[in-house]
């Protein structure tokens, strides 16, 4: 195959893997630890199937010969704060500036136990996530045409972790929402939109009850809206419980998304349901200094742990918008192209993609598709 015709064949999530890179105009200039012409990346694999998934991406990208070391560290979703390995794993990051991350799980019931992801997108200020939600071919979907870009914050809002019994029975949480980060975020969505020819964005938001902390946040993104009402980008809003209609009625009318922290999370996996489920969906994690990639919606799948039945795409495509962000290109193209076309051909599909292979059946599919 010519060089022009490998590039036609590369996929939507390819481009995005562009958008995420060039989009880190956000950012301070990124120094990626590299020794020996290799970089280093941090690996969490997460909870669940995350060593499952996480072994799929090292047995790809060893297949393919990418120029990654991991420097794994084995955080789980009850590492407290405070214990060694937490700081260790926060102290890889920082050093490395980059990570690839399965799903941690975070317990219910523990009192007092900040969540490991929350914890770490707040002491690195990385405040936005980018999920985008789109069709594959060859992957049963609810709905055809979807793809749309859903941006949230991730810093403040309900996951402030701020909560307190203030008398027997009674807890007050306290939902955080300024005008400063509500202001970076919007910018981000809009230049976001800007960047890569996407027409409209969508404030989600529920200020007609929380008119203060709602308020604030679409007042916001209505002023932001003026500054790039030159550029043709059309902004509108929606109240979070009639987008939550809108998404599973008729999803095509999206483009780009922008919402506070735990709409965020929600609508993030209604999008997912659209399209074929949690595990064809990658994701990313940035700030000013650091980015993770991780699978986009947040299901650390407990219930087949351990049956070599996880679908690993979500977490390889993760890898494969690291490896753009990198600079890795052709590594992300031979890997991204192998992914899409293992899936299209239906050579290997997990039991969520309605066949019957494992984990195993499709890393090799993959591998052999390189």
């Amino acid at each position: 195959m010519s060089r022009s015709a490998f590039v036609r064949t590369t996929t939507p999530f390819i481009n995005l893997a562009k958008q995420v890179k060039k989009f880190l105009f956000f950012s301070s200039y990124l120094k990626t630890t590299k020794y020996g012409g290799k970089y280093t990346v941090t690996l969490i694999p997460g909870d669940g199937i995350g060593q499952e998934t996480a072994a799929a991406v090292k047995t790809i990208f060893r297949a393919a010969n990418v120029p990654v070391e991991w420097e794994q560290l084995d955080v789980t979703g009850y590492t407290q704060e405070g214990d060694l390995l937490f700081k260790q794993s926060v102290d890889s990051l920082v050093r490395n500036k980059v990570a690839l991350k399965g799903i941690l799980y975070t317990p219910i019931s523990k009192l007092g136990h900040q969540s490991f992801n929350v914890a770490m997108r707040k002491d690195l200020d990385i405040y936005a996530s980018l999920v985008i939600i789109k069709n594959l071919k060859g992957c049963p979907a609810r709905h055809k045409n979807v793809d749309f870009a859903i941006i949230r914050e991730n810093t403040e809002g309900e996951y402030s972790g701020l909560e307190h019994q203030s008398y027997p029975g009674v807890v007050e949480s306290v939902k955080i929402v300024t005008r400063t980060k509500t202001e970076r975020i919007a910018r981000f969505a809009f230049d976001f939109a800007l960047k890569f020819g996407r027409k409209k964005v969508t404030c989600v938001h529920k200020a007609n009850i929380m008119k203060l902390g709602d308020g604030l946040f679409l007042n916001t993104c209505r002023e932001v809206a003026k500054d790039y009402k030159s550029s043709g980008i059309e902004f509108d809003d929606m109240i979070v419980d009639n987008c939550s209609m809108q998404l599973v009625s008729k999803p095509q009318q999206f483009d780009v998304m922008v919402m506070p922290n735990l709409y965020g999370n929600i609508v993030s996996n209604v999008g997912a349901a659209l399209v074929g489920g949690a595990g064809i969906i990658p994701g990313a994690n940035i700030g000013r200094e650091y980015v993770i990639f991780e699978p986009g919606c947040r299901h650390v799948g407990k219930d087949i742990q351990g049956n070599n039945a996880a679908n690993p795409t979500a977490l390889i495509l993760s890898g494969v918008m690291m490896l753009q962000h990198l600079g890795l290109n052709d590594y992300a193209n031979r890997i991204s192209n192998a992914v899409y076309k293992t899936i299209e051909s239906g050579s290997a599909r997990t039991h969520d993609m309605g066949g019957a292979s494992t984990t195993t059946d499709f890393t090799l599919a993959v591998i052999s598709n390189l």
